[in-house]
């Protein structure tokens, strides 16, 4: 077994470390250029539909918002504490600023890729559903038939193991370790509840995974930022050094934390990208499922939506996580992963620090095992069709108490694995149909917003 751990760790630093970071930073920056800075120009008047939207009533079918949280629920998980402080731990502080960048480039992919997944949605038992399964077979397919399908199905198989069997296992371990340091709560009692609850909320489709989304991502959100928010300023005289260090980090080479080797400009660089890449999972074609789902009156309008979800999770929550770390001085305590963020809470709050932080990471995973689940199951209905849905759902439960009750590394790698594989098909779809992009891009811009509206109640 051990054999089988390195070989999936060499073929994941491959593959995640240089092959596709390239490929999605490489994307951002093509679709950055390509829609003349959607992110920068349209950004303020996403956040004007969403808290629009957030006080409408849709009678039709998912909201804009409901998709955006279901989004954001998957978005948000334990990388946003682990994987922040191991970015500041592998690449140094300056690595923050570059997350940023990566964040603010892959709000064009990300734009690509909902308007996508709006274009080519499918209709069913009344809701929406697509992905790129779909847009691959569909758009891809006009290009060529076979390689439309080979790319759907290359990244239906991946995406359903990556996220819906593997992936979750990996997120409710976290809940159960969480649980047991912080209340020593038994890891196969937090397993089983979080099977129950978990099945109730599938069971209910789409619309019970959105209606649990849009109440459960706000609090989820308001309650770590107001957390960041008190250890901010109780720590309020480190704030400015610290930001000031990301800064200067992010350019200059810097000593290591604890250490005495240093942290190179492209240790900084590199750490700082993948973390901004994958944490809002941007380019990685699992959004997408979510955003297909929402009655908007154009495509573009849910591209404008998903780009605060990249927001959201890069620029609010993993900035928040890595202030408090660095105002703490918590990257000092030779720690690692989501200790560090865990010793950031012990410094501000004492000995109720690792229970408020086992609450906030329980809050985070759960509700990516939602979002996850339902990205897997979108994937299963595309290839096997709604018989399968009942034995997945089935496997998604058992894996989520089995994923409790041991050391899980090698399937952690394998997750990785699986995330790298689905990577691949979809960018390169969202690359071939860029032109489908900036033709729906310049359908809106010119003003017209009634054709695509009169498709989808057409399609309901």
């Amino acid at each position: 077994m051990e054999h089988f751990n390195q070989l999936i760790l060499s073929v994941n630093d491959i593959l995640a470390n240089r092959l596709l970071v390239t490929a999605l930073l490489g994307c951002g920056i093509f679709y950055t250029f390509y829609t003349k800075g959607i992110q920068f120009r349209k950004l303020p008047a996403a956040f004007r539909r969403t808290f629009k939207d957030i006080f409408s009533k849709n009678n039709t079918g998912v909201s804009s918002f409901q998709a955006l949280a279901v989004s954001i629920a998957a978005q948000v998980g334990t990388g946003n504490v682990a994987g922040v402080a191991t970015a500041i731990l592998a690449g140094g502080p300056g690595a923050i600023f570059w997350m940023w960048v990566a964040a603010l480039l892959g709000m064009g992919t990300i734009f690509a890729e909902a308007c996508l997944a709006q274009k080519y949605k499918h209709t069913e038992d009344g809701h929406f559903i697509g992905g790129p399964a779909y847009y691959l077979t569909d758009g891809v397919g006009k290009i060529s038939p076979r390689l439309g399908k080979f790319l759907a199905t290359f990244f239906a198989i991946s995406i359903i193991f990556a996220l819906g069997f593997i992936g979750n296992m990996v997120q409710s371990n976290s809940i159960a370790t969480a649980m047991y340091k912080a209340f020593h709560i038994p890891l196969f009692v937090s397993g089983v509840a979080i099977a129950l609850v978990g099945g109730l909320i599938f069971s209910g489709g789409i619309k019970r995974i959105a209606q649990f989304a849009q109440l459960i991502v706000p609090v989820m959100a308001i309650i770590y930022i107001v957390l960041a928010g008190i250890i901010l300023i109780k720590f309020h005289q480190n704030i400015i050094p610290s930001i000031s260090l990301i800064f200067k980090a992010a350019f200059t080479p810097q000593a290591a934390l604890g250490g005495t080797l240093g942290y190179t400009i492209k240790q900084a660089i590199s750490k700082g990208v993948a973390r901004g890449l994958f944490s809002n999972e941007a380019g990685m074609g699992s959004t997408p499922h979510a955003h297909a789902t929402a009655f908007v009156d154009h495509p573009v309008d849910q591209g404008y939506i998903a780009m605060v979800g990249v927001f959201i999770d890069t620029l609010v929550i993993c900035s928040a996580t890595a202030l408090i770390i660095l105002v703490t001085g918590a990257e000092q305590s030779q720690l690692q992963g989501a200790l560090i963020t865990q010793e950031a809470f012990q410094r501000a709050f004492g000995n109720l620090g690792s229970a408020l932080l086992a609450i906030a990471l329980t809050f985070f995973a759960f509700s990516t095992i939602i979002g996850w689940y339902y990205f897997g199951e979108t994937n299963v209905k595309f290839l096997l069709g709604k018989k399968a849905l009942k034995p997945y759902q089935g496997l998604v439960l058992l894996g989520i108490v089995l994923g409790t009750l041991q050391e899980i590394d090698t399937v952690w790698n394998l997750s990785d694995l699986f995330n790298s594989l689905m990577v691949i098909p979809n960018i390169i779809g969202i690359l071939l149909l860029h032109k489908e992009v900036k033709a729906l891009q310049q359908d809106k811009e010119g003003g017209n917003t009634k054709q695509a509206n009169l498709k989808n109640k057409q399609r309901i």
